[in-house]
C-alpha cells in the first residue's frame, strides 16, 4: 500500500493531524531518577489539576512511580485524591524548614504507584516568607532534588499565577506542560507564561523545555472550540500534543469522589483520553 493511500486513509483528529495510535510502554526494569514536569498557566479554570491527578494515575497504571506535588495554596490536587491536608506535613513545611526530612510530607494515594505532597492554605504564607531568603527561586529545586531517585516522573500542579510559587516550580522542572481551555480568552496570557518559562530558562534553569501544549475543555459540536484548537496549532505547531481532553460533567464528579477518572469511570472516552496522554508522553520520550 502506498504510504500517500495509507495516509489518506488514516482518519485526522482533533488537531488536523492523522489520528495516531501509542503503544502501550513496556515495564521498567528499574525506577528513578525521576524527569519533573510542571502543569502550568497563569489563567485558573483550564484542567490544570485534572490533568496533574488523571496523568499521574495513567502512568501510575502504566507501572510509573510517580509523585504528584501539590503547589497551590487552594489544595485541589490534595482534595482530588482524597487526602485531608489538615494536621500533616505539606510541601509548605518542606519549604520553609530545609532541615526537615521530604519524606515526611509524602502521602500514599489509594492509586498504587502514587503519592502525593500535599498543599494547603498555608502556602499561600510562603512567598512572602520566601522573598528574603538566598536562592529563593530554588527551593523548591533543593526539596525535590532528594526524591527524584525514587520516582520516575514528579508532576508539580501550579497555582495560577506566575508568582514566586510558579517560578520555583519552573526552575526546578525539567519540562513544561501548559493545559490550555480551547477558548478564545485562555489563548491571550499564553504568550506571557512562554515569556516568563524562556526567562527561568536564560537566567536560572538552561536544562527546562516546553513537553506540550495539551488542549483541554474541548467540544467538537462547537465552532469556537475548533476554531481555538486551530489556532492553537497554528501557533504552537508540533509543540501541541496530539491527545486532546474533552469536556465532560465526569471530572467534577470523579473529584467529589476522591479518585482520578481512570478509577471512577475507566471506560469513559475522559479516562482513555488520559491514557492515551500517558503514551504519548512516554512516546515523545518526555516520561521514561
Amino acid at each position: 500500500m502506498s504510504t500517500a493511500k495509507a495516509t489518506s486513509e488514516t482518519p485526522l483528529g482533533p488537531t488536523g493531524r492523522p489520528y495516531r495510535g501509542f503503544p502501550t510502554p513496556p515495564p521498567l526494569e528499574s525506577h528513578g531518577p525521576a524527569r519533573i514536569i510542571a502543569l502550568c498557566n497563569q489563567k485558573g479554570g483550564v484542567g490544570k489539576t485534572t490533568t496533574t491527578i488523571n496523568l499521574a494515575a495513567s502512568l501510575a497504571d502504566y507501572g510509573r512511580r510517580v509523585l504528584a506535588v501539590d503547589f497551590d495554596p487552594q489544595g485541589a490536587l490534595s482534595a482530588g485524591l482524597g487526602i485531608a491536608t489538615h494536621e500533616i506535613p505539606t510541601i509548605y513545611d518542606l519549604l520553609i524548614d530545609p532541615k526537615r526530612d521530604a519524606h515526611d510530607a509524602i502521602v500514599t494515594t489509594a492509586v498504587p504507584g502514587l503519592d502525593i505532597i500535599p498543599a494547603n492554605i498555608d502556602l499561600s504564607a510562603a512567598e512572602v516568607q520566601l522573598v528574603n531568603e538566598v536562592a529563593r527561586e530554588t527551593i523548591l529545586a533543593r526539596v525535590l532534588r532528594k526524591l527524584a531517585p525514587e520516582y520516575d516522573v514528579i508532576l508539580i500542579d501550579c497555582q495560577p499565577s506566575l508568582g514566586l510559587l510558579t517560578v520555583n516550580a519552573l526552575t526546578a522542572s525539567h519540562g513544561v506542560i501548559i493545559p490550555l481551555e480551547c477558548e478564545f480568552f485562555a489563548l491571550r496570557g499564553v504568550a506571557l507564561l512562554i515569556e516568563t518559562i524562556d526567562k527561568v530558562r536564560d537566567r536560572l534553569n538552561p536544562a527546562i523545555e516546553l513537553d506540550g501544549v495539551l488542549a483541554t475543555m474541548y467540544d467538537a459540536r462547537t465552532l469556537h472550540s475548533r476554531e481555538v484548537l486551530e489556532r492553537v496549532v497554528e501557533a504552537f505547531g508540533d509543540d501541541v500534543l496530539e491527545t486532546v481532553i474533552g469536556r465532560t460533567v465526569k471530572f467534577p464528579d470523579a473529584s467529589v469522589s476522591g479518585v482520578p477518572i481512570t478509577e471512577f469511570a475507566p471506560e469513559h472516552p475522559a479516562a482513555q483520553a488520559y491514557l492515551r496522554l500517558a503514551r504519548e508522553l512516554v512516546a515523545r520520550g518526555a516520561v521514561a
